[in-house]
């Protein structure tokens, strides 16, 4: 039977038509119908670059069937993660992109809503859950890189299906088993809906085929909510299952579903995302391999596994990951919407405002970043980051809506980086890696060839 989903409306919700109250602002409208968003989605980094040069760090857009003020810099985004105020809402910002096929997941609550279900899905990133994951990644990514070893391969699809697998491993607790192929396509299908310019489900579009994973997912879930809350299981899936609210109360097989769907899907897409940014700039940068191979082993570590207690020790491991989001952000801009006026920058904004930050082009700014595209993790030595911005780097966002899966996303880059660099070099051969995809979540349009070479060899 087809699991039921229902969905109540947020009463922060405002009307979906922006009029004409921006018009003030400089930018673009773009093409009728379309707008800009055609141009955007060819290059979206050189078209942001474009605008800033022509309009400033305040301009409009159209695009995605709508008016958006986008808004540069640290300061905004502080103004917009910090959100002192309540102004920016992050589901009406989010809606019209996912609400089709990730609604309701943490990333599309707002203020008291998302506060609460967050305490609660929180139980499931506490300490002694985690060092069970750990456990789980360490056997799982070994496995997987004694059998990339000694071998040349895409990098991309291979750590996709790892990262699928590992999710499946630390939040369900199972392998896929058969469903493999068709779980793994359904999650493409919707991350790649949110991007698709024909945003009604029609047969033969991206988001007919995202919203018929979005099926696919809900079905699976939603007969495995039972089993697991009448389970003792400590992986993540059954703990939220087990959660309460802080009324004593369980989460709803609803609340459960669209949570795990979109936890799922961050942890597959967004690390698979960030761990083929590092590993490109690290092949790329040998030197950086021999440092982190250095570190590894003055832990002096017994055994083939990362403990989970000594992830913190990896302060080499840490900067350069951090700068690989830097350089490659998972998610490059953020969409809000304000649900009351605001003022920025001398210009004031009424309430219904869709407002967009952009973290890709914040993390590439001189006055922040000298010599931006140079990899170099220093940059993250406490005495630097003392200095700096506090919102000049936000690959996981920050305020309320702090991505809740870091801690786990540090753990798996880390593990990942024990498993393939003690014993290997990565090798990259010219070229490869060099044209991305930058929306919805970065991807190298090549695959990334690479080479992981045995050290003995």
């Amino acid at each position: 039977m087809a699991y039921a989903h229902t969905h109540t409306a947020n009463p922060h919700w405002l009307p979906p038509k922006q009029g004409q109250e921006i018009d003030y602002v400089p930018g673009r409208d773009g093409w009728p119908l379309v707008g800009t968003t055609f141009e955007q989605l060819k290059d979206p980094h050189a078209f942001t670059r474009k605008m800033v040069d022509k309009f400033g760090h305040i301009y409009r857009t159209n695009s995605f069937g709508g008016r958006f003020v986008q808004l540069i810099g640290p300061d905004a985004n502080e103004l917009v993660l910090f959100d002192r105020d309540k102004i920016f809402s992050s589901e009406q910002g989010w809606g019209p992109v996912l609400n089709l096929v990730f609604p309701r997941g943490l990333m599309l609550m707002d203020f008291e809503k998302h506060r609460s279900d967050r305490r609660t899905l929180s139980i499931a990133f506490k300490p002694e859950p985690m060092k069970l994951y750990a456990d789980a990644l360490n056997a799982g990514i070994a496995k997987r890189v004694s059998e990339w070893s000694g071998k040349s391969f895409a990098f991309y699809p291979a750590i996709k299906q790892l990262t699928l697998d590992l999710a499946a491993a630390s939040f369900l607790g199972l392998p896929w088993g058969p469903d493999a192929d068709k779980i793994n396509r359904a999650f493409v299908d919707m991350v790649q809906a949110s991007i698709g310019v024909v945003r009604i489900p029609l047969p033969g579009t991206a988001m007919g085929r995202g919203v018929a994973g979005r099926k696919f997912l809900l079905d699976y879930f939603g007969r495995e909510v039972p089993k697991r809350r009448a389970s003792d299981a400590q992986d993540m899936f059954s703990q939220i299952c087990r959660a309460t609210k802080e009324d004593g109360t369980l989460l709803t097989d609803d609340e459960i579903i669209d949570h795990m769907n979109f936890l799922m899907m961050a942890a597959h897409d967004t690390i698979t995302s960030s761990a083929t940014s590092l590993v490109m700039l690290l092949a790329r940068n040998p030197e950086w391999q021999v440092k982190l191979r250095e570190e590894f082993a003055e832990l002096g570590v017994n055994g083939d596994d990362l403990p989970y207690d000594r992830l913190n020790d990896l302060v080499l491991t840490d900067y350069a990951f951090k700068e690989s989001l830097r350089m490659i952000p998972p998610v490059p801009s953020l969409p809000r919407r304000a649900i009351k006026p605001f003022s920025f920058g001398g210009y004031d904004f009424p309430a219904g405002t869709y407002v967009g930050i952009q973290p890709a082009y914040t993390h590439q700014m001189a006055e922040h970043w000298p010599d931006p595209e140079k990899f170099d993790p220093l940059r993250f030595e406490p005495e630097q980051v003392k200095v700096r911005h506090k919102y000049a780097w936000v690959p996981f966002g920050g305020g309320a809506h702090m991505c809740l899966g870091l801690h786990f996303a540090y753990m798996q880059i880390k593990i990942l980086m024990w498993h393939m660099l003690r014993n290997h070099r990565i090798d990259i051969s010219e070229g490869s890696g060099d044209k991305w995809q930058a929306w919805p979540i970065p991807k190298p349009r090549d695959g990334l060839p690479i080479a992981l070479v045995p050290l003995d060899a």
